[in-house]
């Protein structure tokens, strides 16, 4: 790996393609980098100017007085590859390139020229960003080799004051412009930030490396990542689970969630947005957060800031008011995101009575009144709330606009900032005063202004406790012998194109992927009559064909045949509907099989994505999959934890619970099921394009599963 390093802590730095044009792009990132006092040397590279902003120029980083850690390239697209080529043949060993023009543009030569990038960058061991990236910033070296306007020099320190011993974001776009924008939004918020890194196009170093690299140097705590897309999932599954395991937060915001935004990530870096809902199935199997826009994003990182250390033990939630109506608002937001508002216990309740008039309120919400507020103050009854063991975090509701009265409560609020092992929100329903930010900021305690992302903060909060506490790495042990791996292996590499239920189901039961009877192929009308009257009780004939994947479109499946003289007829009427429907297809014979007692219907598949490779799916079966959508996914393998876990996030969940007379289905087996069918996934990974079990009968409780029908399809199939 490239030495990130040379790039963010450079002690010399070459500008390539400088200008004194102030107005232009290449003159501002000089502008920018001397606005700042970065205790490095800067050293303009022009073939035109002897002296750029009364520096002294050179004509190439070969000719620099010194070997410079970091090259800045701010020059047209075509003329990158070359000067590229001379910064690693002058020992340069990080670029950062500012260009556009390459891949995103969608074009052959630009293709091309990120290709030569690529080379270079290997062939030197250069730590390259870029292309078509804005730069970079660390905040911390006060380094800015960028043209963003939200670092221009304008008199503010790029950190607060007292951030170099405190906890630090770092902030790392795809989205150059968006990259920046968090750190000026966050910037009037009191928000410390250590880095804001801006990837671009990734044509060599991709988000996850400087992630990597910023958890080695171990002075970042929160990470705001802002994606389009994943380039290596294996980078990624190794820092996501690191970052977890440290306990620093990936919240990420993904663009591409719906066709327009994908056609503009395509547009716009040239890369594949990826399936929305494979990101957040493999996003929640290593804790990372979910942000949808700017603002939220940032309260978030405030919110794990500030008690990143002091994770919730649950999703209960005190909430302290001088206004009723802010306080019922703020607990409806709660609601919303799936937190509790218990009443306190009494032993609580007695301490804050004490304090309130007889028109307040100690239940919770507790309206503690304006005129209570104004006597003892917010931090106070905050801190009586917060002692309640009905409650795992505290929300103020409160207005900031008067600095005078949180100036009043300054020490108070520093001292249970620090104290308290609950999360503590303030809730700013006015627009906060500059000094109540400088207050709140100081002592270290989250000063939000919109009451969804109040509660969203302390979602997050309880969700992350619970994912550190269950890692995504503790994956149950192979249950498969080696041999039966080999041979299913084996068997795939043979095989070609789909595999039908009868050439499929030999396979995955060399797992345990099993439920209900396999039944017997029958190629003539004689022998599904001798199967039928075999097991005895009504059947279902199923054509098998590796051309007829969906046989109910094709009806060449006939249910509850009774009768085996029946038998025969139904025979022939499958067949017929095969023909009708795929002539010249190729059928291996009808599948008799005893029909499968009555339960509830799911479907179990897997699906091979793009990016993250196979992800297990579990939803309501028959029509409700497509009329509902009610489907969750996951990277295989699961536990039996997990698939529990993932069955039990089904908006439907609750209909395998007893109900209406019905008795509760056999969970348990189902989970069984699951976890199996993701380890023949994860096992068979290259050679499995997709599985579906469609549907599983889920039986009631002791009673097992039947999997109806299966099919599964090869990477090869049309």
């Amino acid at each position: 790996m490239p030495d990130i390093a040379k790039m963010l802590w450079p002690r010399a730095v070459a500008v390539v393609g400088a200008s004194n044009d102030t107005h232009g792009l290449r003159g501002r990132v000089l502008q920018v980098m001397r606005g700042h006092a970065f205790e490095g040397r800067i050293y303009p590279v022009s073939r035109s100017e002897a002296v750029v902003q009364g520096l002294k120029a050179y004509p190439s980083v070969a000719d620099l007085p010194e070997r410079v850690d970091l090259a800045v390239l701010i020059i047209p697209a075509r003329f990158v590859p070359g000067e590229l080529e001379k910064c690693g043949q002058a020992g340069v060993r990080a670029a950062a390139i500012l260009a556009s023009g390459f891949a995103e543009e969608r074009s052959e030569a630009g293709a091309d020229m990120q290709a030569e990038i690529r080379a270079i960058a290997q062939r030197y061991d250069m730590a390259v960003a870029g292309p078509n990236a804005e730069g970079f910033a660390n905040l911390a070296a006060r380094l800015c080799p960028t043209f963003s306007p939200a670092v221009e020099g304008d008199g503010r320190p790029l950190m607060p004051p007292g951030a170099e011993g405190r906890g630090q974001i770092a902030v790392i776009a795809q989205s150059g412009g968006m990259g920046f924008a968090f750190f000026d939004r966050g910037r009037d918020k009191g928000l410390p930030f250590r880095y804001v890194v801006t990837t671009g196009n990734e044509a060599c170093l991709e988000t996850f490396d400087f992630v990597d690299h910023m958890l080695d140097e171990g002075r970042t705590d929160v990470f705001l990542l802002l994606l389009e897309d994943i380039k290596s999932a294996v980078t990624f599954r190794r820092v996501a689970e690191r970052a977890l395991r440290l306990g620093k937060p990936l919240i990420v915001g993904k663009i591409g969630q719906s066709e327009a935004g994908s056609r503009a990530v395509a547009s716009h870096t040239a890369a594949l947005a990826g399936s929305p809902a494979a990101y957040r199935a493999v996003f929640a199997r290593y804790g990372v957060i979910e942000g949808r826009d700017l603002d939220e994003m940032l309260d978030l990182a405030a919110a794990f800031l500030a008690f990143r250390d002091r994770l919730p033990s649950g999703r209960r939630v005190g909430i302290v008011t001088a206004s009723g109506g802010g306080g019922g608002w703020l607990a409806d937001a709660c609601a919303a995101a799936e937190l509790e508002v218990p009443p306190l216990d009494a032993e609580t309740r007695a301490k804050i009575n004490v304090h309130l008039p007889s028109y307040g309120t100690s239940q919770n919400p507790v309206d503690v009144t304006a005129q209570a507020v104004f006597k003892v103050g917010y931090t106070e009854f905050a801190r009586l709330v917060a002692g309640s063991p009905n409650i795992d975090g505290v929300m103020v509701v409160s207005s900031t606009r008067r600095p005078r009265a949180i100036e009043a409560e300054r020490e108070k609020l520093i001292a249970f900032g620090q104290e308290t092992k609950k999360p503590l929100f303030f809730w700013s329903y006015t627009i906060p005063a500059a000094q109540s930010v400088a207050i709140f900021s100081e002592a270290g305690v989250p000063l939000l202004t919109n009451m969804h992302n109040c509660a969203r903060a302390m979602r997050a909060l309880a969700d992350y406790a619970a994912a550190r506490t269950r890692p995504p790495f503790d994956i149950a042990k192979s249950a498969v012998d080696a041999s039966a791996r080999d041979a299913v292996a084996a068997a795939l590499a043979k095989a070609r194109g789909v595999l039908c239920e009868w050439e499929a189901r030999p396979l995955l039961l060399r797992y345990g992927v099993a439920g209900g009877e396999t039944g017997a192929l029958a190629r003539s009308a004689d022998e599904a009559e001798a199967a039928a009257r075999k097991f005895g009780r009504p059947v279902a004939l199923k054509v098998q064909s590796p051309d007829i994947p969906h046989k109910t479109e094709a009806e060449a499946v006939a249910l509850h045949v009774a009768n085996p003289q029946d038998v025969r007829a139904a025979f022939a009427r499958v067949l017929n509907g095969a023909a009708q429907h795929a002539p010249g297809a190729r059928i291996l014979g009808v599948l008799v099989q005893p029909m499968a007692p009555p339960g509830r219907e799911m479907i179990l598949g897997v699906h091979r994505d793009p990016t993250f490779g196979p992800l297990l799916m579990v939803g309501l079966g028959g029509v409700l999959v497509e009329a509902l959508g009610d489907v969750a996914l996951a990277p295989v393998p699961l536990s039996h934890a997990q698939a529990r876990a993932l069955l039990a996030s089904l908006k439907g969940a609750a209909l395998l619970d007893r109900h209406r007379g019905a008795p509760a289905a056999d969970v348990e087996a189902l989970v069984e099921l699951m976890a199996r069918l993701s380890l023949f996934a994860a096992d068979q990974a290259d050679a499995v394009a997709a599985i579906d079990l469609n549907p599983v009968i889920v039986h009631e409780q002791g009673q097992g599963v039947s999997i109806v029908d299966a099919l599964l399809v090869k990477p090869d199939a049309p």
